[in-house]
């Protein structure tokens, strides 16, 4: 029961930031939003403060205790649904949102660390968090078949409202189920960090989020990118001298974290991005409605519950870096293999490569979290926690950028080839770069990924006889998972 409670809320954030989208046009009209623009900000009032936020309530969770930030999470999640699907114009929706990013900000990493400190390293950690990567990857493509069902049967205010009846009973169960917390760290709360961190995640996701509807040359975008490195570049300045700092630096230099992240961000850019080229594909290449677009990436939710079922076996078979690599190679050739995807439907063809990318990326989700979360004292599952969530939220910079290389590869082939030609050319060329990227995470875990974890000044419980993340057996390091 714990393991459906908490899995559950891992699917339910998920559902938060996809049954939403299909809903969009319809939320447009009936509350009078301005245009295009402004409607955006129903999908960015709830990204934003979720990434931001992340390490913020992942060290708090260490604090407080992880039960009482899940359960408040989703309490916050359940009221702002409701007011969410209650709302009579656009200013109360989009705070509303807000409201339910900041309760995932809470549910993600206190989730993620309850599973990793309730189920201890080793096969039963490993099914779990396979377990939880497929739903969090299936909460997408439920959500946006969802949205569309729901909003064609019933109304959009029925996407919100059906948030506010699944939290509800997940908060109920973890009422149940969770026991007290045993220990919480007594540290004093590194506030100059945390507003650092905050505002720098903040004006990143910003950046990424409105650069292309401003203008990425313009000057709030250029302006949010500058604070960006500013902040986060102060941030890491202070943890250095800080006596209790948000995020030790000795847990950032750990090759399995400081890799490991980068290769999250890796394979949650490419899934992201290449899915986004995918639906434009689907509506504006083959012309289908987006209810027929969200059936359409049903092949890719069910690549990723099968990874997801059948991840725990492989990592313990191969080790977490074996299957880093084979999870990250056959994304690659998924998305890549997308560039002969034709201008008229070859639903085979489609559902072939993009079950092969969903099913590849679960295995690297599983594999990437086994890496950062292996070998870690109880206290330091919360932070850590936040930083493994993290990519799934920061990846839109991979969406930003396939969008600027199919825009690119659109633009230099329109003199020569018909708008659906050159608007296929690019999507193509965003594709076969997505697959390129997920190669080079390839590389990375080949190189950086197989040495043995260096344990941070020995305040970690992964002491200096811990095994190498490459070996193979069932040792701790390399059977946890996501």
């Amino acid at each position: 029961m714990i393991l459906v409670t908490l899995c559950s809320a891992t699917f339910v954030v998920g559902l938060d930031f996809s049954i939403v989208a299909v809903a969009l046009p319809e939320i447009g009209s009936a509350l009078g939003f301005a245009g295009t623009g402004d409607l955006q900000w129903v999908v960015t009032a709830c990204l934003l403060p979720t990434a931001s936020l992340l390490l913020l309530f992942g060290r708090l969770s260490d604090r407080m205790g992880r039960r009482n930030l899940f359960l408040l999470g989703l309490l916050l999640l359940v009221i702002t649904s409701l007011i969410a699907g209650l709302a009579g114009n656009p200013g109360t929706l989009v705070a509303a949102r807000a409201g339910q990013g900041i309760a995932g900000a809470m549910i993600s990493p206190t989730a993620l660390a309850l599973l990793t400190t309730v189920f201890p390293e080793g096969p039963q950690r490993t099914k779990a968090l396979g377990i939880n990567g497929a739903l969090l990857s299936l909460g997408f493509v439920v959500g946006t078949i969802g949205g569309g069902v729901i909003t064609s049967a019933f109304n959009w205010r029925w996407t919100m409202l059906i948030m506010a009846i699944v939290g509800a009973a997940v908060l109920v169960s973890g009422l149940a189920v969770l026991s007290a917390d045993r220990e919480r760290t007594r540290r004093a709360l590194d506030v100059p960090g945390a507003v650092l961190v905050s505002g720098g995640l903040f004006a990143l996701v910003y950046w990424v989020s409105t650069g292309a509807d401003n203008g990425w040359g313009s000057g709030p975008t250029v302006a949010a990118l500058v604070l960006a490195v500013l902040l986060l570049g102060a941030f890491l300045l202070v943890e250095r001298r800080h006596p209790s700092p948000l995020v030790p630096l000795s847990l950032l230099n750990r090759p399995s974290i400081k890799w490991g992240w980068i290769v999250g961000l890796i394979t949650f850019g490419m899934c992201g991005g290449t899915t986004v080229l995918l639906s434009l594909y689907m509506q504006e290449i083959l012309g289908w409605s987006a209810l027929e677009t969200g059936f359409g990436f049903l092949a890719e939710g069910l690549g990723a519950l099968v990874s997801g079922l059948i991840v725990s076996r492989l990592i313990g078979a191969w080790g977490g870096p074996r299957t880093l690599v084979v999870g990250l190679g056959i994304q690659a050739v998924g998305t890549a293999a997308m560039v002969v995807l034709p201008n008229e439907t070859n639903l085979p063809l489609l559902l072939l490569t993009s079950g092969a990318m969903g099913f590849g990326h679960v295995l690297a989700v599983v594999a990437f979290i086994n890496a950062m979360t292996s070998g870690l004292r109880d206290d330091e599952q919360g932070v850590v926690g936040g930083l493994a969530q993290m990519p799934q939220f920061v990846g839109a910079i991979g969406t930003a950028a396939l969008a600027a290389i199919a825009s690119s590869r659109t633009a230099a082939l329109e003199s020569t080839r018909s708008a659906v030609d050159a608007h296929l050319g690019g999507l193509h060329a965003g594709m076969l770069a997505g697959g390129l990227v997920c190669l080079a995470g390839v590389l990375i875990t080949v190189l950086f990924l197989r040495r043995p974890a260096a344990p941070p000044d020995g305040k970690s419980s992964a002491d200096a006889n811990e095994p190498s993340l490459g070996a193979r057996g069932s040792g701790p390091a390399e059977v946890a998972a996501r």
